[in-house]
């Protein structure tokens, strides 16, 4: 008789095994997971998209979201309660915490120039510069001060004398400092640029604080009436958009626009430089 050999029956039913595995949601959704992780422009890019499509299409969303915090005897309420407003500061206090801590290692190396610095270069290059161009100019310059989106408080769904807008529609109702996009979402979304830098191990414990407290300071500016949902949600991506930009450009790329060892070089020769002019002067 012709013996069957037992490893070839176990293969049969490990085989069929496979194909509901494979089309089960878990793989798929891994899949996407992965693809999101290994190409985050152009995630954050369609993000920015669905999010501004799905405003387009329903812009009763903006309103409903906003009306959940105002009422018509008390207006938006939220922002009467003192721990709100504390809250909200908290957010500013951390942004200038980082940021000062970024330009006193550059200050700390051009005053004692032959020392290595704090931290690689490249780190507080990074922070200053994607808060500079994300909530500075990108948010603020231009998108708020141009765009002329009446805040939630101003329109009269709310109790004032404006009509409601769209999101990405220029108009004339607000000069500067409007409400599209919010500039404090913007900076409380930055916070997460942190997470870009610290060690691999303190990653999930960096975001697992930051983005919670981002959370809570962007919700903080919808309750208050300043920014629509809408607002918030584009501010986070147009910001997240510009931070790996950056962050692709001065440490992902085959050969980044400058290295930790060519700032430091530059930063020495500057400082001994002003050294040796602040000398000659006291000479004189």
């Amino acid at each position: 008789m012709h013996r069957i050999n037992p490893r070839s029956s176990i293969k049969i039913p490990a085989m069929k095994n496979k194909v509901p595995i494979e089309n089960s949601p878990k793989p798929i959704l891994k899949k996407l997971t992965d693809s999101c992780v290994s190409h985050p422009m152009i995630s954050i890019g369609l993000y920015v998209c669905a999010v501004s499509l799905f405003f387009f299409i329903f812009p009763g969303a903006d309103i409903w979201s906003s009306g959940l915090f105002y009422s018509e005897v008390f207006g938006f309420w939220a922002k009467n309660m003192a721990f709100l407003r504390d809250v909200r500061y908290l957010g500013i206090f951390l942004v200038q915490v980082v940021a000062t801590t970024c330009v006193a290692v550059f200050v700390l190396k051009l005053l004692i120039p032959d020392r290595p610095p704090l931290m690689p270069l490249r780190q507080p290059l990074f922070l200053l510069s994607t808060l500079v161009l994300g909530p500075g100019v990108l948010v603020n310059l231009i998108l708020k001060d141009n765009w002329g989106r009446p805040r939630p408080q101003h329109v009269a769904e709310f109790g004032g004398d404006l009509p409601y807008q769209t999101v990405w529609k220029v108009t004339d109702y607000c000069d500067r400092n409007c409400s599209f996009v919010s500039g404090e979402a913007s900076s409380a979304i930055w916070l997460t640029s942190v997470a870009f830098l610290v060690p691999a191990t303190w990653r999930k414990a960096t975001l697992l604080f930051v983005l919670p407290l981002c959370f809570i300071l962007s919700l903080n500016r919808i309750a208050f009436g300043g920014h629509f949902l809408s607002d918030t949600l584009i501010s986070w991506g147009v910001t997240l958009l510009l931070s790996f930009a950056v962050f692709h450009l001065l440490f992902q790329r085959t050969r980044p626009i400058v290295s930790d060892r060519s700032l430091d070089e530059w930063m020495t020769a500057l400082g001994r430089f002003m050294q040796l002019s602040f000398q000659r002067l006291r000479r004189r």
